[in-house]
């Protein structure tokens, strides 16, 4: 099946449809997100970001996030409604927080999230800065774990490939009991056991009534394996991790060309991308 098929597009942001270091999704991959919806296809963004740092974004194109996957899939909104959130587990997070100040000589810290608020546990605000700005910017320190469910928390690292990739073996091996994903250097993800991007989209699918096959899916990263990999219309663009690259189906230009608005304007236009 091809484009006439698809009623569900998702994308990620970082990498994929934002470049590294902008702060807002350009006009024409706005514009080529409401075609996509103006002709009858949910479109919206799947990202590990929470909805909070979702939305400015989009600035002034709030519209287009009202389908979302968020957090990795841990926040599901389908039309505006949140229809699944997940937490990470109490216990699970303190194992996090314990394996990051058993290695912090290596540069490795945690943040927790409250909301918008970005709670920095363990590990320097230097570090932080490096690793993810727009975090560091508005991370207040905190002397404990906090004790409401939690929904999104990051570990992060040096900013280099060879520390971000010890640092995923590292926490995977010491906290088994969640899952790690690495979308870009000096920063991991972090996920109950099992629950990624892929498994939110089943959800999402139940509550939309359509099946795996009319969905479309574009990434660039290690948080959007298991995205790809669960889908046919699976689409890495060029600058996509070689991981990402083996799993997907179609491959296309880069960030840096807005190759996902390109995309996406034939899908709203009735023509097939997938052919040729």
């Amino acid at each position: 099946m091809g484009a006439a098929n698809i009623k569900l597009i998702l994308t990620d942001i970082d990498g994929t449809i934002l470049p590294r270091g902008q702060k807002l999704v350009s006009e024409r991959t706005a514009a080529a997100m409401q075609a996509c919806i103006d002709a009858g296809i949910h479109v919206g963004p799947a990202s590990g970001r929470a909805i909070t740092g979702v939305l400015p974004v989009f600035e002034g194109h709030e519209g287009l996030c009202a389908t979302a996957l968020a957090t990795n899939g841990m926040q599901i909104y389908v039309d505006g409604e949140m229809v699944y959130e997940a937490h990470v587990p109490a216990d699970q997070l303190a194992e996090v927080a314990a394996f990051c100040e058993r290695h912090a000589d290596e540069g490795v810290g945690l943040i927790v999230f409250e909301g918008a608020k970005v709670h920095l546990v363990s590990g320097t605000l230097e570090g932080l800065l490096a690793s993810f700005p727009s975090y560091a910017e508005v991370a207040d320190r905190v002397d404990a774990l906090p004790d409401y469910p939690v929904v999104k928390a990051n570990v992060f690292c040096r900013v280099d490939e060879a520390a971000t990739r010890k640092a995923f073996e590292d926490v995977k091996r010491e906290v088994p009991g969640l899952d790690f994903s690495m979308p870009m250097d000096g920063f991991l993800n972090m996920t109950p056991k099992g629950w990624n991007k892929g498994s939110a989209i089943d959800v999402m699918c139940e509550h939309l009534g359509i099946g795996l096959d009319e969905v479309c899916c574009f990434g660039d990263a290690g948080n959007d394996i298991e995205m790809l990999a669960h889908v046919s219309h699976s689409v890495a663009v060029a600058n996509a991790t070689d991981e990402l690259k083996a799993v997907a189906n179609y491959r296309i230009g880069s960030v840096y060309e807005e190759a996902v608005a390109a995309f996406m304007e034939r899908l709203a236009a009735g023509e097939d991308p997938f052919e040729g």
